[in-house]
Order: C-alpha cells, then sequence, then structure tokens
C-alpha cells in the first residue's frame, strides 16, 4: 500500500512541572532537602529566608507547639496553579506555617527544649540557632586523638615534635608502615636524628591511646594488646608467644603443632587461642567512624497521655516564604505576565506549596504507621507486625509509589531510638499455628536466645531454629544464618568463650 498521512487525536497522562517537583521533593531526604530550599533561596530573588520562623520554631520546641497535619493540609484551590496578580492572598504563601497550636500535644514537645531535638535554624552564618548539620556527632579522627593525648605530656620542642611526625605517619588503621629510618629523613632537625630518638617517641604514641596504635606489623599490634592485660589474664603468656612467633601457624589452625613448639596443654592453648581472637586486629579504624553517617529524623514520637502522638521535627522545616516587596513591584510593573521573571515567582509560589504538600504527606504516613505498630513503641522490637507498602497507601488513599518515596530515606526518633521509615515494613513470617510474625520480631527472638546463652556452650544455627520451633516460627536453618549476620553475630564456634 501506498505511504499515507493521518491525523488522529488520543488522550495522554503527563505530569506538570508542578507535580514534577513535588514528587521530587517529597523522595530526598531531610538533609536533601534543606539543601534544594538553600539553592532555591540563593537563586530566586522571590524567596526570602524567615527569621519569624525560626523564632517560632524555637518558641515550640520549648512552649510545646508542634506542627500538625491541619497546619500542613492544602485547600484545593493550590492544585492548580497560582496567579501572578498582587491581589492574591500573599499571607498565606509567606511561609509553610509552623505550626498550630495543639493543646493534645502541648506535652509532646515540651521535653525538647534542651534536648538533641534542637531548634533548627539556618540564620546566615550568625552562629544562633542549629540547621540538620548539629545532629551530627563529629567523632575525632586517630590523628587528632593522638595529638590531643600528646599535649597532656611535658615533653622539650625536639621531643614533641619526633612524637608528632610519627603520629603522622600513621595510617588509618593505626599502623605505621614507614621505616624510622626513612622519617628521620623527612624533618631538618638539628642535630639530625637517630634511631634511639625515634624508637623512644614511638614508644610513647604507643602508650597515648588504646593498646596497639603505631604497631609496625600485625604482631606487634596483638602483642601490645595482650601486654596491656593484666598479668594474671588466664592465657597471655602463651597468647603472647603465639603472636610473637607462631601467628601463621594459629592462621593454619595447626593446633597440634602449636601445642608441641610452645609445651603447653590443650586446654591452655584454647584458652590462649581465644584470647588472640578477642583482640583488634585494626585499632586504629575504630575513630572517627561516624563522621559521614548520620541521619536527621524527619518525625518525632513522643508518648503523651498513653498515646503516640507524631509531630514534625522542628529542625528539618522549611524556613522560606515569598519576598512580599518583590512581589508587588513585580505584579505593578508593565508586562509582568510577559517577563521570565514571572516563571521564578510561579516557581517560589510552587515550591512553597509543594513544601507544605511534603510534610502534609510525610507526617499522614508516620501516623499511619506508629498506629499500626503501636505494639512496637509499647512493647519493642519483638512486638513488630507484619506491613507493607499497599496497606498504608490504601488506608490513606494515595498511591503505593507515593508511599514508597514517603518513606524512603525519611527517619523517625523514637524513645526507642531513631529508625527509618523502612524498618517498620517488615515482611510477613508463617507460624506453625496458621497465624504471622514479622521478620524483625523473629530477630529480636533470636537476639534474645543468643544473650541467654551459655558462652561456654552457644547456641548453633541448628539449636536456634529447633527452638524457634518449639515457639510455634518454622524457619529453615539457613534462614537464621541469614539473620545471623543481619545482626552481626558470628557463628557458634567464634562466640565460645573459655
Amino acid at each position: 500500500m501506498p505511504p499515507t498521512l493521518e491525523l488522529r487525536a488520543k488522550q495522554t497522562l503527563a505530569l506538570t512541572p508542578r507535580l514534577q517537583q513535588s514528587v521530587r521533593l517529597l523522595q530526598l531526604s531531610s538533609l536533601e532537602f534543606q539543601q534544594e530550599l538553600r539553592n532555591a533561596l540563593d537563586t530566586n530573588p522571590f524567596l526570602e529566608y524567615d527569621e519569624s520562623q525560626t523564632e517560632d520554631n524555637a518558641l515550640g520546641a520549648d512552649n510545646g507547639s508542634s506542627m500538625g497535619e491541619s497546619s500542613l493540609s492544602t485547600s484545593p484551590s493550590d492544585t492548580a496553579e497560582a496567579p501572578l496578580a498582587p491581589e492574591t492572598n500573599m499571607e498565606s504563601e509567606q511561609s509553610v506555617d509552623a505550626g498550630s497550636r495543639d493543646d493534645s500535644r502541648d506535652d509532646s514537645m515540651s521535653e525538647f527544649s534542651s534536648d538533641p531535638f534542637g531548634r533548627g535554624s539556618r540564620n546566615g552564618g550568625d552562629g544562633e540557632g542549629s540547621d540538620p548539620a548539629d545532629w551530627v556527632r563529629i567523632e575525632p579522627s586517630l590523628h587528632e586523638t593522638l595529638h590531643d593525648a600528646l599535649r597532656l605530656y611535658q615533653l622539650n620542642e625536639r621531643d614533641r615534635a619526633i612524637a608528632q611526625l610519627i603520629i603522622e605517619a600513621l595510617d588509618d588503621d593505626g599502623y605505621l608502615r614507614q621505616e624510622l629510618s626513612e622519617l628521620a629523613n623527612v624533618v631538618e632537625i638539628e642535630p639530625a636524628l637517630n634511631e634511639d630518638e625515634l624508637n623512644i617517641a614511638l614508644k610513647l604514641v604507643q602508650s597515648l591511646d588504646k593498646p596497639g596504635v603505631g604497631a609496625r606489623n600485625l604482631s606487634e599490634c596483638l602483642a601490645l594488646q595482650l601486654e596491656a592485660l593484666e598479668e594474671d589474664t588466664p592465657g597471655r603468656a602463651v597468647a603472647l608467644e603465639i603472636v610473637t612467633h607462631h601467628l601463621e601457624r594459629l592462621a593454619r589452625r595447626e593446633q597440634a603443632e602449636l601445642q608441641k613448639k610452645i609445651g603447653c596443654s590443650a586446654d591452655e592453648l584454647r584458652i590462649a587461642c581465644a584470647l588472640v581472637r578477642r583482640l583488634d586486629p585494626k585499632p586504629g579504624e575504630n575513630y572517627g567512624q561516624s563522621e559521614d553517617n548520620y541521619v536527621v529524623p524527619d518525625v518525632i514520637v513522643r508518648q503523651v497521655k498513653k498515646q503516640w502522638v507524631v509531630t514534625i521535627n522542628p529542625a528539618v522545616l522549611p524556613r522560606a516564604r515569598i519576598h512580599r516587596m518583590y512581589a508587588e513591584l513585580f505584579a505593578q510593573s508593565a508586562g509582568a505576565s510577559r517577563s521570565p521573571l514571572a516563571q521564578q515567582l510561579q516557581e517560589a509560589r510552587w515550591l512553597i506549596r509543594n513544601a507544605q504538600q511534603r510534610f502534609t504527606t510525610i507526617q499522614r504516613v508516620a501516623e499511619c504507621i506508629v498506629s499500626h505498630q503501636k505494639a512496637f513503641f509499647d512493647y519493642g522490637e519483638i512486638a513488630l507486625k507484619p506491613l507493607v507498602l499497599r496497606d498504608v497507601a490504601d488506608e490513606l488513599g494515595l498511591h503505593e509509589s507515593t508511599i514508597s518515596r514517603a518513606t524512603g530515606n525519611k527517619y523517625m526518633a523514637t524513645p526507642r531510638g531513631i529508625f527509618e521509615f523502612k524498618h517498620f515494613f517488615p515482611r510477613e513470617l508463617s507460624t506453625e499455628s496458621g497465624g504471622t510474625c514479622s521478620a524483625a520480631a523473629v530477630r529480636a527472638l533470636l537476639k534474645e536466645m543468643i544473650s541467654k546463652e551459655n558462652t561456654r556452650d552457644p547456641l548453633s544455627d541448628v539449636s536456634l531454629a529447633k527452638m524457634l520451633a518449639d515457639q510455634g516460627v518454622i524457619v529453615a536453618r539457613r534462614t537464621v544464618a541469614k539473620y545471623r549476620h543481619l545482626m552481626k553475630v558470628p557463628p557458634a564456634e567464634l562466640r565460645r568463650q573459655a
């Protein structure tokens, strides 16, 4: 057939720019959202920092104001694009409301006047208030810790410089892998450094903090840790002999050869080997672990009058509003609707309203989670129930993908700790009685069983599976092994103690 041209009308669904922004803001974490807001404040002339929000949030944290669901809800008219005329109710667009006072929630925030839930503000670098970065608990690095400890010693300038040189030469895991003779050529000190001075300085560095730091090899690292133990520690002498001369045989598990070389009994060797296994082969890695590992909770859950209440964390509330003067002057100018600035004003209004919608959705999802998992807040991990995103979506009348975005990278501060929203969606496991339980509850049971076991005869995975079966929870041995691995619990043979 010859080629033909045909016109056909059809309907398709497309996301508007405002809806695209709303979806993108919802899936951001609290820190990413703060960064997005800062970028908007820096680039959009119609947005300004709301200092009154900072004061309101600080007072709200002290006096009990919270961001209730009613204050975050948006009117149906917000779903349409806002006009650019100045007659628009600017007060409704000035800022994201910091919270309506609700007497039933007064007690929920009154306890946060001086605790880590802070007063969340960004005051342009004036040093007052706090921002989400204040939630980080900065751990000093290995080198910072050693330099601080060195300041407590009264040393002359030369000895202090030599010790600082060795500290800076340490690797992140705490080892000194550079030869002392090479260090002598790094700095110019008169008279020249000799080996005895470097060895004395090294001994000083090795004694500054945790035993093992400053070792030149694994054998020396383990020996330093053993020497720091009490002399009457069982197996200490045999363990020192092993790590000093027979570390390779220990790695190859040549028990008979070790017993013959050292001249000890089988019980003494077993106690010494268990003592060596408890040592830390990389002591330097214990420093500064949480520098880049912190979260800012999006919501706070507290018990008020025997009811669990969910409030938005004041530290993550957006503190931005439409610049009233700029908006009015722009609207009065000729050809305002055709100016490129019109799009920026519209984007500013979208950002404010989408931020409101973001916190509305997060709080609704959090309240739904708390209502489903009330037993967890009352009794702990063992009472966590199976829950899926579809259950929350059906209850709130939202799409399942919206719930997924609202729970991704969002955190909840509770009296039992800070948990990711996803933590409250454990998968379902069947029980022998025909009921169900959550995988998190099974892990809690395993943790309880392991904590009560006899350390001389720890429970194997098979034994743990049988004990779970006795309680009506049927799981395979490999499932027990997987959960034990997730809890970072070593196998039974490594948990055995003398």
